[in-house]
């Protein structure tokens, strides 16, 4: 008779994004990546304050494309 044992894939320890702590990625984890609600509140209040947004240079006021006030 062949052994017919399953065996259950080990879970995946990731790093929160929100604390650095260890976090499960695995569907039992149901805030992956993050390890708990509170990260990922934390992280949603983040997002919805525009903390996470990519710098971008802005011409200077004095620029005609700068200041509306210059634009004709």
């Amino acid at each position: 008779m062949a052994n017919s044992t399953h065996t259950q894939p080990r879970a995946r320890i990731v790093t929160c994004p929100s604390c650095g702590g260890d976090s499960v990625y695995s569907p039992a984890n149901v805030y992956r990546p993050f390890c708990s609600e509170r990260c990922k509140q934390i992280d949603l209040g983040a997002w919805a304050s525009e903390d996470f947004r990519m710098p971008a240079e802005a011409p200077p006021a004095d620029e005609p494309y700068g200041d509306p006030r210059l634009q004709h």
